[in-house]
């Protein structure tokens, strides 16, 4: 199944000055969001498999636009997070269903590596709604300076019978950092904490 999708928005935020010091390198982060039609808005069902799909395809798609947006190579992108807004004639399970089962490999490859669960958000919301997807390392949960947030959202979605997705990546950490914990020089990538 291929998703119906609407509109495709891309954002970069790039911070340069942090408290009056200057940010060097500056830290940016890109979303990328899908506004798409829900195929089960206003209706229940019980299998969600075509929803799982629409949400392996965005994976791939979404993280892409975001390692573009930043200009680095794969292996450059440093934190992940995901999320989506469901229009009121759907579920939140509708969410789920894109986010959750599938989703993940192929940002995964999009990012390169990967072995840290991808950070998500979910919720119902009417047109404007925003979101906060959130943030953390790619390979390492445990470190600290990347667990951060940036906010989704469009202006004209979702509508009642759609779902806003969003995927964000970074290639840093938030700015001026300094909260301690495992630092990402000292991450072994194994586990997908440390």
């Amino acid at each position: 199944m291929k998703a119906k999708i609407r509109k495709l928005i891309v954002l970069v935020d790039e911070t340069r000055i942090e408290m009056h010091k200057e940010v060097n390198p500056p830290t940016r982060k890109a979303v990328a969001i899908a506004v798409i039609e829900n195929p089960f808005a206003g209706k229940y069902v019980e299998n969600l498999d075509e929803l799982t799909l629409i949400g392996e395809e965005l994976g791939g798609l979404l993280g892409d636009k975001c390692v573009q947006a930043l200009g680095i190579q794969p292996g450059q992108a440093e934190s992940y997070g995901k999320g989506a807004i469901v229009g009121e004639a759907g579920e939140l399970e509708h969410a789920a269903a894109v986010l959750h089962p599938k989703l993940g490999a192929p940002l995964r490859k999009s990012v390169e590596k990967g072995k840290a669960l991808v950070p998500s958000a979910k919720k119902m919301g009417g047109i404007g709604t925003a979101l906060d997807v959130p943030l953390g390392h790619k390979d390492a949960a445990f470190v600290r300076s990347h667990f951060d947030a940036i906010e989704a959202r469009v202006a004209d979605a979702p509508r009642a019978n759609e779902i806003v997705v969003a995927v964000a990546v970074t290639d840093s950490g938030r700015p001026l950092a300094r909260v301690g914990g495992l630092q990402k020089n000292e991450i072994k990538g194994e586990d997908g904490l440390r």
